[in-house]
């Protein structure tokens, strides 16, 4: 990303997708299945344009969509093994998550 750039994150709703867009350009998403209601973000899939590739954009996408996952009070599961690795990365967020099958946030079992 370059300071002249503006880079925007939004949810898209209808396609449940958090969108990354660069000057206006759909540059990524990071698309989720709702669970419970509603009240939980399956994250599945995760993807940046080559265009885009090298910018820093996937951490910019998935950083701000689990932020706004996490005010809206949902908790998030990360299937796509880039939000997981993020997760990974950010402890902040374990109180929101529920690891899918067990696994816990270094990619074993709770208390391994």
């Amino acid at each position: 990303m370059n300071d002249q750039e503006t880079v925007t994150v939004r949810e898209d709703a209808e396609a449940h997708r958090f969108v990354i867009e660069v000057d206006g350009v759909l540059a990524g998403f990071a698309k989720y299945r709702e669970r419970d209601g509603g009240s939980t973000y399956d994250f599945t899939h995760t993807e940046i344009d080559p265009a885009f590739s090298g910018r820093g954009l996937g951490n910019t996408l998935v950083s701000r969509a689990l932020e706004h996952t996490r005010e809206l009070g949902h908790t998030i599961v990360p299937h796509c093994p880039f939000v997981a690795a993020w997760l990974r990365r950010h402890p902040e967020f374990v109180a929101a998550v529920e690891w899918p099958g067990g696994e816990g946030p270094v990619g074993g079992s709770p208390g391994e």
